[in-house]
């Protein structure tokens, strides 16, 4: 089926509102969707219903940041909305980025930018702050010209992440979390924690043994040699495969397109 299991909306840092997500996946031909916002399940059924009206199928997801690696992500998929340890686990999580507001804030003001919270928290609609909220608020203020030079020069740097802690859960938790909540694991964006193969071989044996069911082999950002040796992981350890875009929304992530993957779902859709 054609799907992207990889989105995010303006319930964390996306741009767009959920329904208006689901909108454009069925213009352009999407069978399948994932809302995977950042540790939040609170869009999910904004985008199931908008899904039903528009004849789309949505499933209710979230992505997860595990405290292991830098950029170790969790898509939880088919998760419950009912009380259960992911919707606990996702209100650590928005206290934990509501404190982090604070700090990033004071670090970009250490930086020469000086930006209020007010104008970064209009930016985010009233949700989560997240670090694209402060990017573009950099963009507006003329501090850099791009949220990727933003990225690159202020908020995903060795100081930044040594100076601006947030809450994040071991992914072993993350991981029981969404088994709690009725769903599937897949390891986001393999190439994000910069591993060498035989470290992410024993991370992803150590995930499997704790629930894990798929790898993101499918992203835009991985390489075709980097692809082959997620396929051959997935098939190695038992995993499923997933393939998702990690969309924002344009004046977030400009290089970056909702995708229209063709994957083996039965593992996921099927009970």
């Amino acid at each position: 089926m054609t799907a992207d299991l990889h989105t995010h909306s303006t319930a964390s840092d996306g741009q767009y509102l959920p329904g208006e997500l689901v909108r454009l996946a069925k213009e352009r031909g999407m069978e399948i969707l994932a809302l995977t916002d950042h540790d939040t399940i609170d869009g999910v059924e904004a985008a199931v219903n908008a899904g039903e009206i528009l004849g789309l199928r949505v499933l209710p997801g979230v992505e997860l940041g595990a405290a292991e690696y830098e950029n170790l992500h969790i898509l939880g998929y088919r998760v419950s909305t009912s009380l259960s340890a992911l919707t606990a686990l996702c209100g650590k999580f928005k206290a934990g980025r509501d404190e982090r507001k604070f700090r990033i804030l004071e670090f970009l003001r250490e930086k020469g930018c000086g930006l209020t919270l007010e104008e970064v928290e209009e930016l985010s609609g009233g949700n989560i702050i997240g670090r694209p909220h402060f990017a573009r608020a950099m963009v507006r203020r003329g501090y850099v010209e791009t949220n990727r030079e933003a990225f690159d020069r202020y908020l995903d740097t060795e100081e930044y992440h040594r100076k601006v802690k947030r809450f994040k859960a071991e992914a072993r938790t993350c991981l029981e979390a969404i088994r709690s909540a009725g769903g599937k694991a897949s390891l986001a964006h393999p190439y994000q924690m910069g591993l060498g193969d035989e470290e992410l071989e024993a991370l992803v044996r150590r995930l499997r043994d704790w629930g894990l069911d798929a790898v993101e082999c499918y992203y835009p950002k991985h390489t075709p040699e980097q692809t082959a040796f997620y396929l051959r992981l997935a098939e190695k350890y038992g995993l499923h495969v997933t393939g998702g875009s990690d969309f924002h929304g344009e004046r977030v992530k400009p290089d970056v397109h909702l995708m229209a993957w063709e994957l083996d779902l039965s593992w996921l859709l099927d009970g």
